[in-house]
């Protein structure tokens, strides 16, 4: 098994700038402004030889039962007891604060192994490390991690707390996509305040994520990993949470806009996009606009109400739901939605087969002999327009591509071919093959004319 070794300090020490580091990407969030983490992110890396499981974590703060800071520091005291070692991060810069100490206290108390990293030492900082012998947690090692100094010594501390270094980090991506091993990425997004960590805890039945009554407390996209157990088999879920997403105009922050940003690669990472609204005001302008994007980005999408519970006339508001989700997602027709309480688990139970089945039509393979012959029936019940007097004739359609369905039709003057035309036809494939919520793309090629090369000859 790799090493899991957790990063922890009190705010603003670098944290989240080391495990990018050591990730060497930019998965977390990084600002001058203290605080930015709030979940515990894990991520698998390569520090030489050495497989290791990165969990970076919320600043340890001093706070009272209930409150934000209280509930990010249950987080990390849980991160620390994962670990098999914690790396101490202090400020070399600002020298050893009474906070320093008494989280030194509290890892001498837990009986971990712990080694102390004195921070931000580029230039003159290294003598500030010196002073992290006041901590009484060992020699402490003097590292840059904003500028990679220091990363061999970090190394060699690790050796004698690494058990088994020979397991190589697996890259999913080189699996086919109905491969067992194959984790389905899920990314769970919507505005502010929709339940989305609420939601996925409550799958997991683990308090994995910081979830709580004020609205936009998730900031990182965090990944969590799960396997569902299916009637036939076993399916390794990737989860990604991430921070809500709110009206552009209201985007003024600059931690919120990477917040955002970070939103939107998740979705081009997913391939499920499951998009949270709130079942008591569903279908504001902003959950359109989410939905719509992860569409154009070529995503399968599951719309979920959530608070279901806190719906009255639940009949007469599910038929409503259905009808304005035909209305005014009309590019998405038949997407599933789920009605929901991520509180009380109500409805989740069908949460799961709904995303595999979307799953499994955005990875749908159409044989060529069956689309032309649909494309026959197709263009002979209702036939392309003429333009110019001229009429349109569609020869031939394959499938060049899944992930999602990407289809290519053969066809005379294909710039002529009206938009409208085109949606008939998608929905002809909904219809004819049983692929519903998923994106269609269809794209029109001029055919060649064989006697094309005779004409330039004359």
């Amino acid at each position: 098994m790799p090493l899991r070794v957790a990063i922890i300090g009190r705010p603003n020490v670098g944290k989240s700038t080391l495990f990018n580091r050591l990730a060497k990407r930019k998965l977390a969030l990084v600002d001058d402004q203290p605080g930015v983490t709030r979940d515990r992110r894990e991520h698998e890396v390569r520090l030489g030889d050495l497989d290791i499981v990165l969990i970076d974590t919320a600043g340890l703060e001093d706070a009272s039962d209930g409150s934000l800071q209280a509930r990010m520091r249950l987080g990390t005291e849980k991160a620390i007891e994962m670990a098999d070692v914690s790396l101490f991060l202090v400020d070399a810069r600002a020298g050893i604060t009474s906070q320093d100490l008494e989280l030194a206290q509290m890892l001498r108390q837990g009986g971990r192994p712990v080694i102390v990293c004195a921070n931000k030492t580029e230039g003159r900082g290294e003598e500030g490390a010196y002073e992290a012998y006041r901590l009484g947690l060992g020699d402490p090692i003097a590292i840059s991690a904003e500028h990679g100094e220091g990363m061999s010594d970090l190394y060699t501390a690790l050796i004698p707390y690494a058990e088994e270094a020979d397991r190589s980090v697996e890259d999913d991506q080189s699996l086919d996509w109905d491969d067992p091993l194959k984790p389905l990425r899920v990314a769970v997004i919507g505005r502010p305040n929709a339940g989305k960590s609420t939601l996925v805890n409550k799958l997991l039945n683990d308090e994995r994520l910081l979830t709580g009554p004020e609205a936009g407390i998730t900031r990182d996209t965090i990944s969590v990993e799960w396997t569902w157990k299916d009637e036939d088999r076993d399916w390794p879920i990737k989860f990604f949470d991430t921070a809500g997403m709110r009206k552009r105009a209201k985007v003024q922050d600059r931690l919120e806009k990477m917040s955002v940003g970070d939103t939107i690669r998740a979705i081009r990472f997913a391939e499920v996009v499951v998009v949270m609204m709130d079942a008591t005001i569903p279908f504001e302008k902003q959950d359109l606009q989410i939905a719509d994007l992860a569409l154009r980005e070529g995503r399968a999408i599951i719309l979920v109400a959530n608070k279901w519970d806190l719906v009255e006339d639940k009949d007469a508001w599910a038929r409503s739901l259905r009808e304005q989700a035909a209305r005014l997602l009309p590019q998405a027709p038949d997407v599933p939605i789920m009605l929901v309480s991520a509180q009380t688990g109500r409805g989740l139970d069908k949460l799961m087969p709904a995303i595999t089945k979307v799953y499994r039509d955005w990875n749908a393979k159409i044989k060529t002999s069956d689309l032309n012959q649909w494309l026959a029936d197709a263009t002979q019940r209702h036939p392309p327009p003429a333009v110019a007097g001229r009429r349109i004739k569609i020869r031939f359609i394959t499938q060049v591509n899944t992930r999602p369905p990407t289809f290519m039709a053969h066809c005379q003057r294909a710039d002529e071919l009206p938009e409208s035309y085109k949606r008939y036809l998608i929905n002809g494939i909904r219809d004819a093959f049983d692929v519903k919520a998923v994106p269609i793309r269809l794209m029109l090629r001029k055919g060649e004319n064989p006697y094309e090369h005779k004409r330039k000859t004359r």
